[in-house]
């Protein structure tokens, strides 16, 4: 296997598609199956597979969790289905550094983003519009290949953007409205890498922009996890000897 090679797993709560025949006829392999196929197309070295809430052990067994170099995560309808413990899981392998993270849109109101980041996830909405998306750091790998500009039509989201202060802020959006976003925010959380990316809305056709893929793609080869050369302990093993000396 190539040292390049990555286990990809794209999760996608997919309802939506399932629900409403205006999302089913944009995305009618599920947002998760579109982003499934354009990874594979840009890079042969990755192996993709697909996950959803409704799939048993909600697409993410330990097996396939512990196999899994970077998750894509998009949710929105049923954040409170996901169980806490896989929360917990996939916070802990991120942390370790052992996966990185990438949440789309409105996952920012997913369990996951919410406890690996440590936010409320809050932001403030409205009516989907045009979006110029600005590349503000044109030097970072996630922007590689990416104008200083591109066009979209997106649900509007805008700030405040109750989220800590980005380690690196890659892209911010300019809404027809005159509202402004974060719309990029890098992460690094333990030895683990986030990236959060706004667009994505069910009902806009944004995955389906060259720009939006290539971003996508650039985010899932930034936050594969480092070869760090050691293994990180979990806990402390002071407390973890002495107590194991006195019980």
């Amino acid at each position: 296997m190539s040292a390049n090679a990555l286990n990809v797993t794209v999760w996608n709560e997919y309802r939506h598609e399932r629900m409403e025949e205006a999302c089913r006829a944009i995305y009618p392999d599920g947002i998760h199956g579109l982003i499934k196929s354009f990874l594979e197309e840009a890079d042969a070295e990755l192996s993709v597979r697909l996950a959803a809430l409704d799939d048993p052990d909600n697409g993410l067994s330990d097996d396939v969790l512990n196999s899994t170099d970077v998750l894509l995560w998009w949710g929105h309808m049923a954040h409170h289905e996901v169980p806490d413990d896989l929360v917990a899981k996939i916070r802990q392998r991120v942390y370790l550094g052992k996966m990185g993270l990438i949440v789309l849109h409105s996952g920012h109101h997913s369990k996951v983003f919410k406890e690996v980041v440590g936010t409320n996830g809050n932001l403030s909405w409205g009516r989907d519009q045009n979006e110029i998306v600005w590349n503000l750091l044109p030097a970072h790998p996630i922007a590689a290949g990416i104008p200083d500009h591109f066009n979209l039509f997106e649900e509007l989201y805008c700030e405040p953007f109750y989220v800590p202060q980005p380690d690196e802020l890659v892209f911010g959006g300019w809404f027809e409205d005159g509202y402004i976003f974060r719309s990029g925010l890098c992460y690094y959380r333990g030895a683990g890498k986030v990236f959060y990316f706004q667009p994505g809305h069910e009902f806009c056709r944004s995955f389906y922009n060259p720009y939006v893929q290539r971003i996508i793609c650039n985010a899932v080869r930034w936050a594969a996890p480092n070869d760090i050369g050691y293994e990180i302990t979990d806990g402390c093993p002071h407390v973890t000897e002495k107590l194991s000396e006195k019980f």
